[in-house]
């Protein structure tokens, strides 16, 4: 008996793993169609504190090692965090994210366990909506990354472009109800129905992503993107400042000089405050050549501040500004820092207390509404929507994403195609050490950096008005597949009890 529980733990935790080999480094996003499948068989089984114990394991093998590069925050000294207590920061930030990641699958398969005795129709159903609710539910909280929609970024981007029907959840809720019907039964029947929805979704993807995209010369952009690379390590020092002002004003007149109308800065891009940023040799430098620039800094909100991207007018006066509204708990904020901030000291290097932007804040600049999107808040796909079905035209995503291993900023920029392809707008990345980019509407990437390098590169983008479905309406798909789950058990419940009155 013992035997078989520890095979069955080793079964959840290794197909966790599994779903977490689908992202980078790794990028085996095919497994993401079998490997949900494992566990969905285990719940149909499970009782009591195997119920809970299993699914833990699998959401701590599947968010663990997809969200293994946070542990890259280690070593902490740049921030003045001496050695031991910053690897017990970190130890504590990735245990947490993992067990933040393993709660959502307990949940989903506390329902499940539930709906052992349902039809198989309904178990599809309810299964895949209660998911996606709870992914829905999680992404709405502060701390979020790891949909499993973002497991076939970016390498599968016909199946992607679901999300402009609904958002990542169209693209989870065929991921789920693939597994879910090869996990009711490996015969026949289940394993064409799940070719079925496989080939048909693809088939619809397809269809979404050969669609030609307009390109009038009118709504041509030509933008430049500057990667300064400074290391966090030196960001905030002296020597760190001077190469940021140094790279950045320089990066900014190479662009100006090719020709284009606007250049990116990534998240950060010059630690001072707005007060001091008019007398950066980078606005000066705008203000004589005379090409917008987008530049991350810190705005002020009385004593605390905020990371903020401020829209340089080709006059060097600042004219926009877009506050970061997404932060990220323990690195730009402690929450409960009133019980926490006395166990983990702050981890921001700066005195002051950031603070989050409006959400409903919009971003106006000489060249039209753009779509700001600033770091973590790439995870977030609302933050975009709300921004594109306000009238924002093109997206700019500013990063820094240093202090981290490869697999990181390639996840950021998997999040980042995922967020172009549903909004059905093109994007243009600046980051700090990598990868900056360009990505069109289909999430073809156009360019992207080298990682841990100086560069600099402009491409031609195009502004839009269009509005996908899932801009328009959001994710109408959850709730959806709830009522027909719902309604489906209902019906069924109904159709056995007559039965068995009339016999």
């Amino acid at each position: 008996m013992q035997k078989k529980l520890n095979n069955q733990y080793l079964l959840a935790l290794g197909s966790g793993i599994c779903m977490g080999l689908t992202v980078a480094p790794v990028g085996a996003w095919f497994l993401a169609w079998v490997a949900l499948s494992p566990l969905w068989v285990l719940m149909g089984k499970s009782k009591g504190r195997e119920s809970i114990t299993l699914p833990l394991l699998w959401g701590i093998g599947y968010h663990g090692l997809a969200l293994f590069w946070i542990t890259g925050i280690y070593p902490m000294t740049w921030l003045g965090v001496p050695w031991l207590p910053g690897l017990a920061i970190t130890c504590f930030c990735w245990s947490f994210v993992s067990l933040w990641g393993g709660l959502l699958v307990t949940a989903w398969a506390g329902c499940m366990v539930r709906l052992q005795r349902q039809h198989f129709a309904t178990r599809i159903l309810l299964g895949t909506g209660i998911w996606c609710a709870l992914e829905a539910i999680w992404s709405a909280g502060p701390l979020w990354w790891s949909s499993l929609s973002y497991t076939q970024s970016p390498h599968n981007l016909v199946i992607l472009h679901l999300g402009q029907l609904s958002g990542p959840s169209a693209v989870t809720a065929v991921i789920v109800a693939v597994n879910g019907i090869i996990a009711e039964g490996w015969n026949r029947r289940n394993l064409a129905i799940a070719t079925g929805l496989l080939v048909t979704c693809h088939l619809l993807g397809l269809i979404l992503y050969l669609q030609p995209i307009a390109q009038p010369p009118a709504a041509a952009l030509k933008i430049g993107i500057v990667q300064g690379n400074i290391p966090n390590q030196i960001k905030l020092l002296p020597e760190g400042i001077r190469r940021a002002l140094s790279g950045y004003t320089s990066g900014y007149v190479t662009l100006a000089k090719q020709g284009v109308v606007g250049v990116l800065t990534p998240e950060g891009a010059l630690p001072v405050f707005q007060r001091d940023l008019s007398n950066t040799s980078l606005v000066a430098a705008v203000g004589k050549q005379g090409v917008v620039a987008w530049v991350g800094a810190f705005g002020q909100q009385g004593r605390s501040y905020t990371n903020s991207l401020f829209t340089v007018a080709g006059d060097g006066e600042i004219v926009s500004h877009y506050d970061k509204v997404k932060l990220v708990p323990l690195g730009e904020y402690i929450p409960f820092e009133g019980i926490l901030g006395g166990i983990i000291n702050r981890l921001s290097p700066l005195d002051e207390h950031q603070v989050p932007g409006n959400p409903h804040q919009l971003f106006d600049t000489p060249l039209g509404r753009a779509i700001a999107v600033i770091c973590y808040e790439s995870a977030f796909p609302q933050q975009v929507r709300y921004q594109a079905a306000a009238g924002g035209q093109f997206i700019l995503s500013a990063s820094n994403d240093a202090h981290y291993s490869a697999p990181m900023p390639a996840q950021h920029h998997a999040q980042d195609i995922m967020r172009a392809i549903e909004s059905d707008r093109w994007e243009v990345r600046a980051t700090n050490t990598g990868y900056s980019g360009f990505v069109d509407p289909h999430g073809r990437t156009l360019w992207i950096s080298k990682i841990n390098t100086y560069q600099t590169h402009a491409e031609t983008i195009y502004r839009r008005n269009t509005k996908t479905l899932y801009v328009r309406w959001g994710d109408w798909l959850t709730p959806v597949l709830l009522a027909l789950g719902c309604l489906g058990g209902l019906v069924i419940s109904w159709v056995e009890s007559r039965h068995f009155q009339r016999f």
